[in-house]
């Protein structure tokens, strides 16, 4: 098969007008040849660092759309199907993914759980970590969240690292606003990426010091405006990545959207399609074409190179997408789960106090981390209740591996005026938050996603909307664009009852992710990122 286009040689900073011939799933020769055909081909676009599970969709269902923007290969890590299934549900997502050809690279989840301060269901110790990373198809060791643990010497942690590097293979890094000594440190044990820069002297200095940094712009968290100024003079050691994309956005775009937005601010073609497709092949030895002769035939056709239009996406010299049609074929899966929790009652949502001063979570638009504030509670009847005039809203964290008593905390810049929104995405543990505007709305909130085993939904009096994520409770079975409707709809609704947030679910879902300082609520309680501890709900 040949392919005629202006092919970017992007390690060589050249474009020339050439054809492509594909033998076996492999590019047998590059040729320079003049033709009429001005569509450019180059290598596929690869997302550096993803969590699947937060498209809600399982490995297979992901690969249908992405192909469409014209990606060919992910660095997939595991880890909320592994805070739910444990290494079973690594080798699940590896077992699904192999069934399509979309190039998902798994890592090892490095912290499961991510603490010891909330409920998990499953832990994976060293010696799990050691059979992991001696697996074909586990590429690395995925993003070390502990890093008070490495700062520390915490022996288990360390033995995580020590074999990955016995295996020779890459760790990821997650240290969000670490700096200083500390960060030296954390890079001097080995660790080689940060995704969690949300500054850009943040990204300097770990750049300086050797560390590779990944610009990351998911459907919560956006770091690129912050970050995209360090491209032209870092961009041998710099990638893209979502970290997490809701389906609805997936939908519209992946790591395309970023060379779009890089393009448009004047920056050298050959640099950001480095960072986008190429750097990433090399730092995680990942089995991906890069337009050489011999290499996998992974490329994409687009219509130019400044919005990156999708004609075509090759995998293994297969077309596996063209022009807005996906040719991934669906396969069947099972819906394993760890959903033990049954249904509660109103009580259970109650906070009997005399408090003048509580602690409140501080949400923040378009980023993981939040703030401690400090607010006068609204106090019904010896109950603390949401105080939805001043945007002080309860939420809970409800354990949905067994049952136990709701862990309740409040929260600000939610912006609901009526109902409640619930999920049991969330972030690591994947338990059931909920934030509401009354203790009966966040009860049939819980409830419906109880009866979902898993879920999003938003309620409003007897208006329900949910969307059901029967395997490991956090992804569908359905196809991706039916699951990204049902969002949207969702997401919508959300925003009807009053909340302001530009993605209000996904800022949800990370609101129990104790590792993102700075207050969150775990289902064992209120706890204190800079502190690193529980602390208490009432100041005075």
């Amino acid at each position: 098969m040949q392919i005629q286009g202006q092919i970017v040689d992007i390690l060589n900073k050249r474009i020339f007008s050439g054809e492509i011939t594909i033998e076996n799933g492999k590019i047998s020769s590059i040729i320079e040849k003049e033709h009429n055909v001005q569509e450019y081909i180059l290598p596929g676009f690869i997302d550096s660092h993803i969590h699947i599970e937060s498209s809600m969709l399982v490995p297979s269902e992901f690969a249908k759309i992405a192909v469409l923007h014209g990606t060919v290969a992910t660095i997939s890590d595991p880890h909320e199907i592994a805070n739910v299934l444990g290494k079973d549900g690594v080798y699940y997502m590896i077992e699904n993914g192999k069934k399509v050809p979309l190039k998902f690279h798994f890592g090892a989840p490095s912290c499961v759980p991510a603490t010891f301060f909330e409920t998990a269901g499953a832990v994976i110790d060293s010696e799990e970590i050691k059979e992991l990373m001696a697996h074909p198809d586990i590429y690395y060791l995925a993003e070390m969240m502990n890093y008070p643990g490495v700062l520390f010497d915490d022996e288990e942690v360390l033995k995580k690292i020590a074999w990955a590097k016995h295996f020779n293979k890459p760790i990821d890094g997650h240290a969000p606003g670490l700096r200083g000594e500390p960060i030296k440190k954390y890079i001097s044990a080995g660790i080689s990426t940060d995704h969690e820069c949300f500054t850009y002297d943040e990204a300097a200095e770990k750049l300086s010091l050797g560390m590779k940094v990944i610009i990351r712009e998911g459907s919560a968290a956006k770091n690129f405006e912050a970050l995209i100024d360090l491209l032209p003079e870092n961009y041998e050691n710099m990638m893209f990545c979502s970290d997490d994309k809701h389906p609805d956005d997936l939908i519209v775009g992946h790591i395309n959207q970023l060379c779009v937005r890089a393009i448009a601010k004047g920056f050298d073609v050959f640099k950001v399609l480095q960072v986008a497709c190429i750097n990433p092949v090399k730092h995680y030895k990942m089995d991906v074409g890069l337009l050489q002769e011999n290499d996998a035939a992974d490329f994409i056709v687009v219509e130019n190179l400044t919005d990156f239009k999708v004609k075509q996406t090759y995998i293994n010299g297969e077309l596996v997408a063209e022009n807005g049609k996906s040719f991934v074929q669906h396969v069947d899966f099972e819906k394993p789960n760890n959903f033990n929790t049954s249904a509660k009652v109103l009580n259970d949502f109650e906070v009997k106090s005399s408090a003048k001063t509580i602690r409140v979570i501080e949400a923040l638009e378009g980023q993981l981390i939040t703030n401690e504030i400090h607010c006068t509670p609204k106090i019904v009847d010896g109950n603390l209740v949401s105080d939805v005039e001043n945007d002080v809203l309860k939420m809970a964290v409800v354990n949905r591996y067994s049952n136990a008593e709701p862990a309740i905390a409040f929260i600000k810049n939610f912006g609901l005026k009526k109902g409640a929104i619930a999920s049991s995405v969330a972030h690591d543990c994947h338990n059931i938050v909920v934030v509401g505007t009354s203790d009966e709305e966040i009860l049939n909130a819980v409830n419906l996603i109880i009866e979902n085993t898993g879920g999003i939904c938003a309620v409003n009096g007897n208006e329900k909307k949910s969307l059901a994520l029967p395997v490991a409770g956090i992804m569908s079975d359905q196809n991706g664009w039916e699951a990204g409707r049902l969002y949207q709809e969702i997401d919508a609704m959300a925003k009807e009852l009053g909340s302001s947030l530009k993605a209000p679910f996904m800022t949800l879902s990370f609101m129990a992710l104790l590792v993102i300082p700075d207050l969150k609520l775990s289902d064992k309680g209120l706890f204190s990122g800079k502190s690193f501890a529980f602390t208490d709900l009432v100041v005075e």
